[in-house]
């Protein structure tokens, strides 16, 4: 389940970097009641995508932005409770680790599904029935 945070250079540091990746995959695993989940938690991957000051936008006009994509299957966040959980106690998550370097009106979220039968986890094309059956499996390991 990616994840992708993209901030300009400076809004970061090296550790919030670390430390805003480790709460946002925390945060989907709980959502889900999956926290601990010995195959869920090591397929939460991703990156930080830091790019040269300058370069994001608001408005056509360079504006420092942070921006934090969860690409998932589609049973993943399936409630706008589970949706507004995410993006909300994520974007505070960002804003956090920004120490004020970002103002919150400029910090932005998105989910993207992939399609049933469209997800792959070291070459095996998961159904969503698949990838539900390997996580209860793991669910008490």
């Amino acid at each position: 389940m990616p994840i992708q945070i993209i901030v300009p250079e400076g809004v970061l540091t090296a550790e919030a970097e670390a430390e805003a990746f480790r709460k946002l995959t925390e945060l989907l695993l709980r959502l889900h009641g999956l926290t601990g989940n010995k195959f869920m938690t090591p397929n939460v991957i991703g990156e930080v995508t830091v790019v040269p000051k300058g370069r994001t936008f608001s408005g056509g006009k360079p504006t420092d932005i942070a921006v934090f994509e969860l690409k998932v299957p589609s049973f993943v966040l399936p409630t706008q409770e589970l949706k507004d959980a995410w993006i909300g106690e994520g974007t505070a998550i960002i804003e956090e680790a920004a120490r004020g370097r970002i103002k919150r009106e400029h910090i932005y979220a998105s989910v993207s599904y992939a399609v049933d039968g469209a997800w792959g986890i070291g070459g095996i094309a998961y159904s969503n029935s698949d990838l539900g059956s390997a996580v209860a499996a793991q669910a008490a390991a």
